[in-house]
């Protein structure tokens, strides 16, 4: 076989492979279409109690970390800056409208080891557990910059009913 001909089937195999990464991806998009995100200011008088920079992984369904939606603001990994109030939780991923999850619809906090491609140190990612405006349960994914992941979940467990309180696990 010439250099050309090799050169010519790695080109058709990269282009037929990205061509199937677009579609897939299109088909996700697509089935999480209905899939929506709170999108909101934190609301007037509520007092922030902390913020913190972090890196934002991934949403996935709940329970089930290699599974990543793709809802609007949320598909894709960032920056992140984590704003705890006593309303809930604000989230402002570079380039995005900014989130707000009241107190009521976060689920559960934990700290966690793996989401999606990401594998850190034993619970050195935070799980955010919360409910979707349509009720759907999904589990987002942290990793604090400039502190300890054990350090923002309980940041965020502090303003959950005792009965919202998370689990390390």
């Amino acid at each position: 076989m010439t250099r050309e001909g090799a050169l010519a089937i790695i080109v058709a195999v990269t282009v037929v492979l990205l061509g199937v990464l677009v579609w897939a991806w299109r088909r996700r998009s697509r089935r999480d279409a209905r899939l929506n995100a709170p999108v909101g200011e934190i609301p007037a008088g509520a007092a922030t109690r902390s913020a913190w920079p972090a890196l934002y992984v991934a949403t996935t369904r709940h329970g089930d970390p290699l599974e990543r939606l793709a809802i609007d603001g949320l598909g894709f990994r960032s920056r992140c800056d984590v704003t705890v109030t006593d309303a809930g939780v604000a989230l402002d991923l570079t380039g995005q409208a900014r989130l707000f999850l009241a107190a009521d619809r976060i689920q559960d906090v934990a700290q966690a080891t793996v989401a999606i491609d990401r594998v850190v140190e034993r619970h050195g990612l935070v799980r955010l557990s919360w409910r979707l405006e349509d009720g759907t349960v999904v589990d987002s994914y942290f990793r604090p910059q400039d502190a300890s992941a054990r350090a923002l979940a309980d940041a965020v467990a502090a303003i959950l009913p005792p009965t919202q309180t998370g689990t390390r696990a």
